[in-house]
């Protein structure tokens, strides 16, 4: 819990007190490598803070065969389908571990009880919302604007510790290209 109350109170302090009763709304969840946290079809109930390990979330396109890597999680960040958890609603993407990985989750029933009950709580969701938010835009501007080595580039200057945690081909795909591209650009 000592990374949940560095991570909280990177944007508000808390008393002692204050933080025992945060953390008592949250649930420890762990996982093995390989282990799905949500599949495609679930009932979402809970936001996941990852303490430690490596996630990733993506779409499977079954036509196409093909897997759309769009968030990678790793220690100290957030991981859930937004869309799903917000709306009480069945997962339209999939999110599985890359190592064991040990979670903190949050209902939205607790995570509302917190907003109501302490507004530096509530602070701290809208602060780390909006931040979210800003680096989504940039990921899409990004895919958007920037070829395939501009986007490996800023990819490596962002993430550089995922690099060798997150394989080649996991990567490629988050960037929307092929492993065999990224190989190029890799060498």
């Amino acid at each position: 819990m000592e990374s949940l109350r560095k991570y909280i109170e990177s944007v508000v302090s808390l008393t002692d007190e204050e933080f025992d009763y945060v953390a008592s709304h949250f649930q420890v969840k762990k996982l093995r490598k390989h282990s799905f946290l949500v599949q495609e079809g679930d009932l979402v109930e809970n936001d996941y803070f990852v303490v430690k390990g490596c996630l990733k979330a993506y779409f499977y396109d079954e036509p196409k065969a093909k897997e759309y890597i769009y968030q990678f999680a790793i220690e100290d960040w957030w991981i859930t389908d937004r869309d799903a958890y917000f709306k009480k609603d069945r997962a339209t993407v999939t999110i599985d571990c890359l190592e064991d990985s040990e979670l903190l989750s949050l209902s939205l029933h607790n995570r509302e009880k917190l907003c109501a009950e302490m507004h530096k709580m509530e602070h701290f969701f809208c602060v780390k919302a909006s931040l979210g938010y800003a680096s989504l835009q940039k990921r899409i501007l990004s895919l958007i604007r920037n070829n395939a080595k501009e986007r490996y580039a800023l990819f490596m200057q962002q993430y550089p510790h995922l690099l060798q945690r997150i394989p080649k081909t996991l990567i490629a795909s988050y960037l929307g290209i092929s492993r065999e591209t990224l190989s190029r650009l890799y060498s």
